[in-house]
């Protein structure tokens, strides 16, 4: 079956069990919804969203030091996990001459992951992770049929994730220093205010957000009075998205050879952003500005030279969440200055991106969510349109979460369709996630992509694959 009928029977699937639960919930008797969970445990109901959001109180004056306590007898504590990591794609066609083949197993990695959390005096605590994987895959599909680009990007790894020091400097203002994440926005699948931390999109599709984000070099400053909290963040490091290189299956950048222009590490290029924070009974509101360079870079012709730079750009935002019972209201807006492109050098465009979502509960250990976010071009300019930047891109979300089993099986199902259904590209995702042993855990599945006309799903129609990882934590 191809990518795009693959992706597009998935769909089907989801939105045929989307709409029969939803005539199971409005049958007073149950007898349908029964029917339709027969074998599943459902002892234990799913909390609505007003239980779940119980620390959204008024109450309560968030401090600093309450938020850092440290339940371990030993100041210090060791954790991490080994990881096997599979792939087999099964949609591609024979190569062309001197072209990867990749057909058949396309991972096959290990990788450790080790964490050590101290306690420090007083409320200090310190955290550090490191991270070390090697794809076996090359060595057994043989080396010589991969470039060089992908080796050095996905055959082996030894990085350095988190590292921080955190700690009170008074009862309500905190500081952290290190290598950490600032996850901005409301929303888990699509980015609109989340703007601070770079993305791992070398394989895009196979995890979530919250497993793709990149740890940064920053100083972080927290106050906090009341249902209020301060946030203030220099950023340091600069550091961009990881992309698929050439030769990868997910690689759609051009086939010549580009300068890449990285902004120096020095105080001139520092990142700054400010985020203010309320917590309410039964809603929450973040107000948001950054000045930061852009994570996608434009491509510049500088002497006959192709040359992709990063602009600097202003972003001011905001984002909400509202609890209804078994609804919950998802709102976020972002407005930014500075943006470049090649169609039209030397001219600052502005654009405004805005995400409106909805997150039901109401079924047994059953999640249902709905995403779309509208990014508007201001002062769009027709030459745009040859390099295919439109006035007003759109990007939908769909998504499904279930527990059975005692919680010890989640099912995901997530569909991410990007600009117009004949036009856009998208992945649709399919994953279980099994809880074998306390330690042991079993995840497996099935991503579609579907090609469209607009980067990145311009050739990766193909890409389908099933994915099976066992992962032991200790």
């Amino acid at each position: 079956m191809s990518g795009s009928r693959l992706f597009i029977l998935l769909l089907i699937l989801y939105t045929g069990s989307y709409t029969t639960i939803l005539a199971a919930e409005s049958n007073s008797s149950g007898a349908e919804l029964d029917a339709i969970m027969e074998g599943f445990d459902d002892e234990a109901a799913e909390p609505d969203m007003d239980t779940l959001l119980d620390d959204f109180s008024g109450d309560t004056e968030q401090t600093a030091d309450h938020i850092y306590a440290s339940d371990a007898s030993s100041p210090w504590q060791l954790n991490g996990a080994l990881t096997l990591s599979s792939s087999y794609n099964y949609a591609h066609s024979a190569p062309a001459a001197n072209e990867t083949d990749h057909r058949g197993l396309s991972r096959l990695r290990s990788s450790l992951r080790l964490e050590l959390k101290v306690d420090l005096i007083n409320s200090w605590r310190g955290y550090a992770e490191t991270n070390l994987s090697h794809d076996l895959v090359y060595q057994i599909q043989g080396r010589s049929g991969y470039t060089q680009e992908q080796l050095d990007s996905q055959e082996s790894e030894a990085v350095l994730g988190e590292a921080w020091v955190q700690g009170n400097l008074t009862r309500s203002l905190d500081l952290k220093l290190g290598r950490q994440l600032a996850v901005w926005g409301k929303s888990d699948n699509l980015r609109v205010t989340d703007v601070l931390n770079p993305m791992d999109l070398r394989e895009p599709g196979l995890v979530d957000i919250e497993d793709l984000r990149l740890p940064l070099s920053m100083a972080r400053m927290d106050y906090y009075r009341g249902d209020w909290n301060l946030s203030a963040l220099i950023i340091q490091e600069i550091r961009f998205d990881k992309t698929a290189q050439p030769g990868s299956d997910f690689y759609v950048g051009p086939s010549d050879p580009i300068v890449k222009k990285t902004p120096n590490q020095s105080r001139s290029n520092l990142e700054y952003a400010v985020a203010l924070n309320g917590l309410f009974s039964g809603w929450d509101l973040s107000l948001y500005w950054a000045r930061l360079f852009d994570d996608q870079p434009h491509l510049e012709v500088k002497n006959g030279t192709k040359i992709l730079v990063h602009s600097r750009l202003t972003m001011f935002g905001s984002a909400a969440n509202i609890a209804l019972g078994n609804w919950l209201l998802k709102g976020e807006i972002a407005h930014f200055r500075g943006l470049e492109f090649m169609a039209i050098p030397g001219q600052k465009k502005q654009r405004t991106d805005l995400l409106l979502g909805v997150e039901y509960s109401g079924f047994d250990d059953t999640t249902l969510t709905l995403e779309v976010v509208d990014r508007y071009l201001h002062n769009y300019r027709s030459a745009l349109a040859a390099q295919g930047t439109e006035k007003s891109e759109w990007q939908t979300a769909l998504r499904y979460a279930g527990e059975f089993m005692h919680a010890r099986l989640k099912v995901t199902f997530l569909a991410l369709l990007f600009g117009r259904p004949e036009e856009g590209g998208g992945i649709a995702r399919l994953q279980g996630d099994y809880e074998w042993t306390d330690n042991i855990r079993l995840i497996g599945g099935v991503v579609a992509y579907h090609s469209g006309d607009k980067r990145p799903f311009t050739r990766i129609g193909n890409n389908d694959r099933l994915f099976l990882d066992l992962k032991y934590s200790f």
